[in-house]
């Protein structure tokens, strides 16, 4: 049985993927650049999910408006690490959550069909703070998955899921320092 809250996610030795959506514009800039450039908001919070499937419940699978491209950001696990340790819980006291530089959320993990599972999946919510740590610093790849998006999503919309399972990230337990889980898995 899945543990209720636990990170997985498609990562390496030095390194872990997060997804997010954008307009077309957006990714475009930010894939010629290969890192985030405007018009991608450095003035706003920003939402990074390694839970491929949360993703593709979240938008759509890439089909609403404004998150049509599915961005793979490979980032240095010294800086998801540095994300997660300044983090608050969504869930905790209001005031430390208005000063915190990152945000930790926990929703329902995914199935490729979009039903709530019964554990999990994390998102952490960057802030202005760190916005440009996160572009400049720790991104070290940017991947367009959108036609491999679609081409899953076709496939789960025939009833095909199986077949559309082969076309997602691989996704493994992420391990986390003892005194990050302490201060995440409360």
């Amino acid at each position: 049985m899945t543990p209720q809250h636990q990170i997985r996610a498609d990562h390496d030795a030095r390194t872990i993927v997060v997804y997010q959506a954008y307009s077309p514009a957006i990714a475009d800039a930010a894939l010629r650049a290969g890192r985030f450039v405007e018009p991608f908001s450095f003035h706003r919070m920003t939402w990074i999910k390694p839970s491929f499937l949360w993703l593709m419940h979240r938008s759509n699978w890439a089909g609403k408006p404004g998150q049509e491209r599915i961005l793979a950001v490979r980032i240095t696990r010294e800086g998801w690490e540095e994300a997660l340790s300044r983090a608050v819980l969504t869930t905790g006291d209001p005031a430390a959550l208005a000063r915190a530089e990152a945000h930790v959320q926990w929703d329902p993990e995914r199935s490729p069909r979009g039903a709530a599972l019964n554990h999990y999946s994390i998102q952490v919510g960057i802030g202005r703070g760190l916005i440009r740590t996160l572009a400049e610093e720790w991104t070290v790849g940017l991947t367009d998955l959108t036609p491999r998006v679609r081409k899953a999503a076709a496939l789960v919309r025939a009833g095909q899921a199986a077949k559309a399972q082969r076309l997602f990230p691989p996704e493994r337990v992420y391990p986390l320092p003892g005194p990050l889980q302490d201060a995440l898995f409360r």
